[in-house]
């Protein structure tokens, strides 16, 4: 049966929010869920009004990963062939989305839960927050370059201790290992994330789409590759800059 609404988007302010919203399943991904999911993605990268995304699931967890229930029932090679597809179409608008994304993370997030709470530039965390990849222990393997991500953010060494072994860690072990930002309680999350999203919400949102893009870019980019980026964002900036200035006297 199709499910409707499984990934929700709304603006507050300046803030737009990508909600998971399959919380009887501890919003565990499945066929409508990623259809929803690359959908609100691109609504948030078209919203101009947003400055910041934060991305969060309904009820008391982030994200539980595969929907075991509807594995358990069976897939067919083409269906595991456009799933994988779709987790990575989302890790690729993810990296397009053109302005800061923030997780806001309660509960599991863990598997493909886990790999998109990294694929946010930092993570807000409560005490309740579990991570971990238990896709080893079910013969399922990490899809949506969580290999990457998590060697970029924790260390190889790590990434590959808890892709192998599958433990989960709460949030204060995550929070240890760099992998979370900040760990509040569970009635101080929401107020966090926000406060953090007011102060970048004051930045210039093309100064803040062209340092994330150097960040993102910068992890497989030469010494002077990155250079040359940074160098490139810099005249854009400026060259936006006195264009400004110039219309502003123009109009006086």
């Amino acid at each position: 049966m199709k499910e409707d609404n499984c990934v929700l988007y709304h603006r507050q302010g300046n803030v737009g929010f990508i909600t998971f919203n399959r919380p009887h399943r501890l919003n565990a991904l499945n066929g409508p869920f990623l259809d929803d999911f690359i959908k609100q993605l691109i609504v948030a990268m078209k919203d101009d009004e947003a400055v910041t995304v934060v991305m969060t699931g309904a009820g008391r967890a982030f994200c539980a990963g595969e929907d075991l229930k509807e594995t358990a029932e069976g897939k067919s090679f083409k269906q595991w062939v456009e799933e994988a597809d779709k987790l990575q179409d989302i890790q690729r608008l993810t990296l397009r989305l053109n302005k800061p994304l923030i997780g806001m993370v309660r509960g599991y997030a863990v598997g493909g839960g886990c790999e998109f709470a990294l694929s946010c530039d930092f993570r807000v965390a409560d005490t309740t927050a579990k991570f971990g990849f238990p896709e080893t222990g079910i013969g399922l393997t990490i899809t949506q370059a969580g290999t990457k991500l998590t060697s970029a953010i924790v260390g190889l060494g790590k990434a590959k201790e808890l892709a192998f072994t599958g433990e989960f860690i709460d949030a204060d072990e995550a929070y240890r290992i760099g992998m979370v930002n900040y760990v509040v309680p569970p009635a101080e999350l929401e107020n966090k994330t926000l406060e953090l999203c007011e102060k970048i919400g004051k930045r210039s949102p093309m100064s803040l789409r062209l340092t994330r893009c150097a960040f993102d870019q910068g992890l497989h980019a030469s010494f002077e590759q990155i250079l040359e980026i940074e160098t490139a964002h810099l005249m854009a900036v400026g060259g936006a800059q006195n264009d400004q200035q110039y219309l502003d006297k123009w109009k006086q």
